[in-house]
C-alpha cells in the first residue's frame, strides 16, 4: 500500500527541478500574530508564515522530533536527519560535506537549520523550493545523492517498524485527530513529511548577545562595518534573520534573490565546479553561474566550514575572501584571485580591510551565537528522555 504513497512524491522530485517566478506577491490578509502554536517570539520578531494544509501544532512538532532523530527512517538504520545537523552546531555537522546512508558524499555543506521558517526558498541553490515540506522528500527519497535512500523496496519494512513502535503509535493518533488511523495506508508518509516539516519549523533562535544588546566594543565596530558602505555585507544579511531571502507575515512582496560571490572563477570565465553550479544547476542559465541564496548568518559561529561546499574554514577566511572579491589560493584546480574576476552581476567588489576590523567583524558575527537555542531540551533528541 505503501507504493501509492511513494508514487506521487518521486514524482514531485522530478517536479522540484522547476523554478519558482522572479517574484512573489504574498500578503497575509490577517491573523498576523495568531497561531495555534506557540511561537516563544520576542515582540519584534513578526509570526512565519504557515502552510494552509500543515498548521502548526505542538503535537506535531513533538512527532516530527521524534522522526528527526530517528535512524529507522533511512535504507540500513544508519542515518537520521540529526547525522547531518547536530543541535550544539546549530544544526549543521561540522564537516565540508555529509556522508549518506550507503555512502555517497553530498555536494553541499550541511546548513543551519535556524529560523528555517522565515526562509523564502530551501536549500543552497534551488529556486523551486518553496516550502519546508518539498525539500524534506530530497534528503528522504531522493538518489543523487542518496541520504536517507528510501524508496518503494525499503518503505514498506521501516514504516512496519514505526507502526509496531507503541511510542509512535500515541504520537501519530495525538498529531492528527482527526484521522481515523494516521498510521496506516497512504496518509503515513504526507503525515511524516508533515511533522518533520512542523518539528524544523519551529527550531526558532532569537535570544544571542546580539538581540540582547549586550556587544562588546569590538562586536559594536564590527556591526558598524558589518552595515557599512564599504564591506557592504547588510546588502545579503539584512535584517533581522540575516538574510536578504527572508519573507514572514508582513511580507507584501520578495524578489528571489540568489548572489555570487566569485568563489571560484574556472578558466577565467567566472565557472564554478560541475555540479555544484548553484541556481545554474536548475535553470541552465548562463546568468544563474555561481548564484547562490545567503543563509542566516545567526549562530553562524558553530556552523564551520562555510561556503556551500565547505571549502573555507574559518570566518576570518571567510571575511578575507570578500575582501579578495572571492577566492585566492596558490594553487589547485580552482586556483584563482577573486580581484582580477570578471566584474558583473552577482560578483562582489573587492574591499580594503585591516586585521583588526576582520577581528572587529568576526567579533560581531560571534555575537549572533544563541547558546539557550543550541541547549535548548525542547529541541534535543527526545528517545534519550524516552528511555
Amino acid at each position: 500500500m505503501q507504493s501509492k504513497m511513494l508514487a506521487p512524491l518521486f514524482l514531485m522530485l522530478v517536479f522540484l527541478s522547476g523554478c519558482m517566478s522572479e517574484s512573489q506577491t504574498i500578503i497575509d490578509d490577517e491573523g498576523a500574530r495568531e497561531s495555534s502554536f506557540d511561537w516563544g517570539l520576542p515582540d519584534s520578531i513578526p509570526l512565519p508564515q504557515e502552510p494552509d494544509d500543515n498548521p502548526m501544532t505542538e503535537e506535531k512538532f513533538q512527532l516530527g522530533r521524534h522522526l528527526f532523530y530517528d535512524a529507522r527512517l533511512s535504507t540500513n538504520g544508519t542515518v537520521s536527519c540529526s547525522s547531518c545537523h547536530h543541535q550544539d552546531k546549530a544544526f549543521s555537522d561540522g564537516v565540508d560535506r555529509a556522508t549518506g546512508a550507503t555512502g555517497d558524499v553530498h555536494p553541499r555543506n550541511s546548513q543551519t537549520l535556524v529560523n528555517v521558517a522565515w526562509y523564502q526558498t530551501l536549500t543552497w541553490g534551488n529556486p523551486s523550493l518553496g516550502t519546508i515540506e518539498q525539500q524534506i522528500t530530497l534528503p528522504l527519497f531522493g538518489d543523487d545523492p542518496i541520504e536517507h535512500g528510501l524508496n518503494e523496496s525499503n518503505s514498506e519494512q521501516i514504516i512496519q517498524a514505526i507502526q509496531a513502535d507503541p511510542v509512535y503509535s500515541e504520537l501519530f493518533i495525538s498529531a492528527f485527530p482527526d484521522q481515523d488511523d494516521p498510521l496506516l495506508g497512504d496518509l503515513v508518509w504526507d503525515n511524516t513529511i508533515k511533522s518533520l516539516a512542523s518539528f524544523v519549523r519551529g527550531l526558532v533562535s532569537f535570544d544571542s548577545p546580539y538581540d540582547q544588546g549586550e556587544l562588546t566594543d569590538s562586536a559594536k565596530r564590527g556591526e558598524a562595518l558589518f552595515n557599512g558602505e564599504r564591506l557592504e555585507c547588510f546588502h545579503c544579511h539584512a535584517g533581522y534573520n540575516f538574510s536578504d531571502a527572508t519573507i514572514d507575515r508582513e511580507t507584501t512582496f520578495a524578489e528571489l534573490d540568489f548572489h555570487n560571490t566569485g568563489l571560484y572563477n574556472i578558466d577565467g570565465l567566472g565557472a564554478y565546479p560541475s555540479p555544484n553550479t548553484g541556481r545554474h544547476e536548475v535553470t541552465g542559465k548562463a546568468e544563474h553561474m555561481g548564484q547562490f541564496r545567503a543563509q542566516s548568518l545567526r549562530n553562524i559561529e558553530l556552523s564551520a566550514p562555510y561556503n556551500h561546499d565547505g571549502s573555507v574554514a574559518t570566518l576570518e577566511d571567510v571575511v578575507s575572501n570578500y575582501a579578495r572579491g572571492g577566492r585566492l589560493i596558490a594553487s589547485g584546480e580552482n586556483s584563482g584571485d577573486g580581484r582580477v574576476s570578471p566584474v558583473k552581476d552577482g560578483f562582489i567588489v573587492s574591499f580594503e580591510i585591516t586585521d583588526d576590523e576582520v577581528s572587529d567583524v568576526v567579533e560581531f558575527l560571534k555575537s549572533l551565537t544563541d547558546t539557550t537555542f543550541i541547549n535548548n531540551p525542547r529541541f534535543s533528541d527526545p528517545w534519550t528522555e524516552d528511555d
